[in-house]
């Protein structure tokens, strides 16, 4: 029972959403929050979750707002494709937002992941993907210098490291992925123009030549409600 307040709340506000017309703004906090009966920092957490599916967009300095049912980018785990390959698959209009391009050097979490040495140059490029001008995801790949200069990139690259490695012919045989749900930093949540803590979904993959060589060490952060990810799998052991 101690939950139910709370429920109930998400009950309230999904049925205020839906029953608004896409483009509409939601009442101020304050507003919202006497007309809900809740205080305003119980009403943010509530809010949370709708936007993180999609339905609302909260915007700074002008309010909240209906987005509708969101477009969604739908595919299978099974074979690796970059996410603008899924997007054109389902027809959906799919971009990059502003990417940062940066010689750095590596951390003690990348150089391990890339089996370098730490402080090795490394290559760091991070972009928002847009759907409808609205930011879905937050991708950031970090490759060796010897794999990738920065320069290589000038007014070649489309949003996807994948794909651009695959165009150069680079033997690329597989991707080992962990994908959890993690909460939103600050650097990832102001990104996605979401609040800090959110919960999204998070892919850290390392990507492998035909040698066995790491040549990306990538973490992606999605907005649920954007994509619905599915993987088919074998029955039994063997």
């Amino acid at each position: 029972m101690p939950h139910f307040p709370f429920q109930r709340l998400q009950t309230d506000l999904a049925a205020l959403i839906t029953s608004l017309p896409a483009g509409s703004r939601l009442p101020s906090e304050p507003e919202l929050a006497k007309q809900l009966g809740v205080s305003r920092a119980t009403l943010r957490e509530a809010m949370r979750m709708f936007e993180t599916q999609g339905q609302i967009r909260r915007r700074q300095g002008a309010g909240t707002f209906i987005v509708g049912k969101p477009a969604i980018i739908e595919g299978g785990l099974e074979n690796l494709e970059s996410m603008l390959t899924l997007a054109r698959r389902t027809g959906l209009d799919v971009g990059p937002g502003p990417v940062t391009i940066e010689q750095t050097q590596a951390s003690a979490e990348v150089a391990e992941a890339l089996e370098i040495a730490e402080g090795s140059p490394v290559v760091r490029i991070s972009r928002t993907m847009c759907t409808d001008s609205r930011p879905v995801a937050f991708l950031i790949d970090t490759l060796p210098v010897d794999v990738l200069q920065p320069t290589e990139l000038t007014n070649k690259f489309d949003g996807s490291v994948l794909d651009y490695l695959l165009s150069r012919g680079d033997p690329l045989t597989i991707s080992y992925t962990n994908i959890t749900a993690s909460n939103a930093t600050a650097e990832v949540a102001k990104m996605l123009e979401i609040q800090r803590d959110d919960v999204l979904l998070q892919f850290m993959a390392k990507l492998f030549t035909a040698s066995g060589k790491v040549v990306d060490f990538s973490s992606s952060y999605f907005l649920p409600g954007y994509f619905k990810f599915h993987i088919v799998r074998r029955v039994g052991t063997s």
